[in-house]
């Protein structure tokens, strides 16, 4: 299974199937997480209590002390304290686990890029976009310079655009600084992206007054 697969079937989305040892890996997993007393929130003074006895702890590992004949109250102390830093360690393995899981194993994210260029309606402008994948589509950051601001009802749209010409819209603005746009499709698939100015007349196709074109590449 693929990490988008494994997070599936960690969700309990229908037709997601997986091998027997894995299955097994999984489904202890997702009963871990659906343990309330995992996400509970904890005391105030939690972080403070568990750094004096993990001190306390690896001062009397240091010094070699030992309890004297009969001290079985401090040795049940301790007991505890093992037992309080033994919990904490192995809720924080579940939670490194679950952190690698939905976040792909700590691979770094796949990445595409495209610089913008203007167009003959606008040609000073320049701008450059990058395109993330996530679990929930492709997130898309733009940037550009050489574009006004548009109000008024009008405004800039961004598209994403296959061999075929087919144009999938992916977001509006007003101006193109910081933008953060979403794609449900691949620049794999669509590798070609343009921004138009719009009027809000109750068209939602393309105008065509493309003002930034670009290519999206896989980044280096």
């Amino acid at each position: 299974m693929n990490d988008e697969e494994r997070i599936a079937y960690l969700a309990g989305e229908p037709g997601v199937e997986a091998g027997p040892d894995e299955r097994a890996e999984l489904d202890d997993l997702r009963a871990l997480l659906a343990d309330p007393a995992l996400w509970a929130e904890p005391s105030p003074d939690l972080d403070d209590r568990v750094v004096a006895a993990v001190a306390e702890a690896s001062i009397g590992s240091v010094i070699g002390t030992a309890p004297a004949p009969g001290a079985q109250q401090p040795v049940r102390r301790n007991r505890g304290r093992a037992a309080l830093t033994g919990g904490l360690v192995a809720a924080a393995a579940i939670i490194v686990a679950v952190v690698l899981v939905l976040s792909g194993g700590g691979k770094p994210p796949v990445q595409f890029t495209a610089a913008l260029q203007g167009t003959a309606l606008s040609p000073g402008a320049r701008g450059e976009a990058t395109l993330t994948k996530m679990t929930g589509g492709w997130r898309v950051t733009l940037n550009a310079t050489g574009l006004p601001r548009l109000a008024n009802g009008r405004f800039y749209e961004a598209w994403l655009k296959n061999h075929k010409g087919v144009l999938v819209p992916i977001g509006t603005f007003n101006q193109p600084t910081n933008v953060t746009l979403w794609a449900g499709v691949p620049p794999t698939s669509f590798p070609t992206l343009t921004v138009t100015r719009q009027l809000a007349n109750g068209d939602a196709a393309s105008s065509g007054e493309r003002v930034l074109v670009g290519v999206a590449r896989p980044a280096r």
